[in-house]
């Protein structure tokens, strides 16, 4: 760690393994503070962000008062993001979209609707404040149905590239914001949709003949499926395959995939760009990641180990949004946090309009889309994560729905990112 000074106050440098150090410790940090408060894993913040925002904040009550500033080189940080995203490529797989058929294509397309709606409410916000437009997609799809992991991506770009000041702090800010509402708002609309329109339940239409012990047995028993599936949200976890146990092996030939990957998305951005067309730098990576899996899966040649691409993505991600959120600069929201807090209000309201008459109606007015309009709450304001928290606190209650924990999970997963990628990459590009 060096140490210089700039304009009289002492700035601590840290570099690119130490700031690598530094998130590590941070996010197990993190995972100590979910154990001690139950609330946290209840909403599903995730530990990255529970213990990087008192890094942030430090260093913001630090730097207010002239006693020293900090300073991280991130370099790796955009290496683990690009990691992580090429994992959510390798989930990409057409088999599994095929096999949802209508469905999954149908909720698709309510996600991607939902990724244009969100910017439609979040430019004009922007621009009515008079912000840079741009600061309408960080307030728009970029955080909400994007998440976490697409906030802290699009975040540093518009940054760098387009020299959008306090766009990861605010991106971020939003994403930590919609991740609670999220898990807030899903359950109890979840809940109100069932007794407003009467829905008969899968608990509901047992039979008496049932005893009690067998009925409590069939419960627990769906407790445990649901409780798996809440830990595996890679859409692989959520059908019939049977995971082998992860080797040395088995991770580094999955790891190599995700490098060759790496390396050839890194020459698809080149060329993108030399052609005019800015993309995030994560995106060509995606793109590859995509086409390996999904050649695998046609050809047989080779196949991607879902459970070892998955712990390749949770350690990267982990890491990758660590980093980010340790080194928010938190004092650049005070004069955006009014235009945030209606956009965020807004795109509260939205997705709970999209969850009722769009969800629940268009698939049928029935218990599981009662369930899987509890879900689109859950992702479009957060992450998958979020969506199956709110999803089994319907089902614990009144019995499992396995459409809803198939498609949700998988449109969640991967397709509703490269959609709203694609969706950000346009409208951006239209507002540069």
């Amino acid at each position: 760690m060096e140490m210089v000074f700039v304009n009289g106050i002492m700035q601590l440098k840290f570099d690119m393994i130490q700031a690598v150090a530094l998130g590590a410790m941070m996010y197990y940090f993190g995972v100590w503070i979910r154990s001690k408060v139950p609330m946290l894993v209840k909403l599903s913040i995730p530990a990255p962000a529970v213990g990087g925002l008192p890094v942030a904040i430090i260093a913001a009550i630090l730097q207010a008062n002239g006693i020293v500033q900090f300073a991280f080189d991130n370099t790796l940080q955009q290496v683990f993001m690009i990691w992580f995203f090429c994992t959510v490529g390798m989930n990409a797989s057409y088999t599994l979209v095929l096999k949802g058929g209508i469905m999954v294509a149908a909720f698709w397309g309510v996600s991607t609707l939902v990724s244009i709606l969100q910017n439609l409410i979040g430019v004009p916000i922007a621009s009515a404040f008079g912000l840079n437009p741009l600061m309408g997609l960080i307030g728009g799809s970029i955080p909400m149905i994007g998440g976490l992991g697409t906030a802290g991506a699009f975040g540093a770009l518009f940054e760098d590239q387009y020299r959008l000041e306090g766009a990861l702090t605010a991106a971020v800010a939003c994403a930590t914001f919609g991740m609670v509402a999220g898990s807030l708002v899903g359950g109890p609309l979840g809940e109100w949709i069932l007794k407003t329109h009467k829905i008969k339940t899968p608990n509901a239409l047992k039979k008496t003949a049932f005893t009690n012990a067998d009925l409590q047995a069939e419960q627990d028993a769906t407790l445990e499926e649901v409780g798996e599936l809440a830990k595996n949200t890679a859409p692989e976890s959520v059908h019939e395959e049977e995971e082998t146990r992860v080797t040395g092996p088995h991770l580094m030939k999955n790891l190599a995939w995700v490098l060759v990957a790496t390396g050839f998305g890194a020459a698809v951005s080149y060329y993108l760009k030399k052609a005019g067309i800015t993309l995030p730098p994560y995106l060509g990576a995606m793109i590859v990641a995509i086409l390996i899996r999904n050649v695998g899966d046609k050809t047989g040649w080779y196949a991607i180990d879902a459970k070892s691409v998955g712990m390749i993505g949770d350690i990267t991600l982990a890491l990758f949004i660590t980093m980010a959120i340790n080194s928010l600069q938190l004092w650049q929201l005070v004069n955006l946090a009014i235009p945030l807090m209606v956009m965020m209000a807004l795109q509260v309201i939205l997705i709970a309009l999209i969850a009722y008459f769009l969800v629940f109606k268009l698939f049928g007015g029935s218990y599981d889309s009662a369930v899987m309009a509890s879900g689109i709450c859950g992702f479009g304001l957060g992450a998958t994560p979020n969506a199956l928290v709110c999803m089994q606190a319907i089902t614990n209650k009144h019995g499992y729905s396995e459409r809803a924990f198939f498609v949700v999970p998988i449109v969640g997963s991967f397709l509703a990112d490269i959609s709203n990628a694609s969706v950000i990459t346009i409208i951006s590009g239209f507002l540069k």
